[in-house]
């Protein structure tokens, strides 16, 4: 039975973190030792990022409908609490972008909550 070399998986596998690791600073991205560590690192940095990424998002809906609704003379939770009796079901991100680009359709919104209240 012929032995197992391993060199040409060892090469690839070598080949494909230094791939992943091109641009970074200094030694990380032409040792392999340090190119390991370093993309290893970086896999946990866009793990996490993409789970703050929604949270960065909804926080800035948040904020814009805040202070749209603050412009009609409401606080945010007394406007969601409205939309909710009123039976209005429109996400955080559908009325930050209304509260940006149609303050008409917000304003009628707003009235909508109020008058629900």
């Amino acid at each position: 039975m012929a032995r197992v070399k391993r060199a040409m998986m060892t090469r690839k596998r070598r080949k494909k973190v230094l791939k992943l690791a091109k641009g970074y600073f200094g030694a990380k991205s032409t040792h392999f030792k340090m190119a390991k560590q370093a993309v290893m690192k970086s896999g946990n940095y866009a793990y996490i990022g993409r789970k703050q990424k929604k949270r960065d998002f909804r926080k800035l809906w948040i904020t814009r409908i805040s202070a749209a609704c603050r412009t009609n003379g409401m606080n945010y939770s007394q406007f969601m609490n409205g939309l909710k009796k009123a039976g209005i079901n429109l996400n955080r991100k559908m009325l930050s972008e209304l509260a940006i680009n149609d303050a008409a359709a917000f304003t009628a919104l707003v009235e909508q909550a109020k008058a629900a209240l």
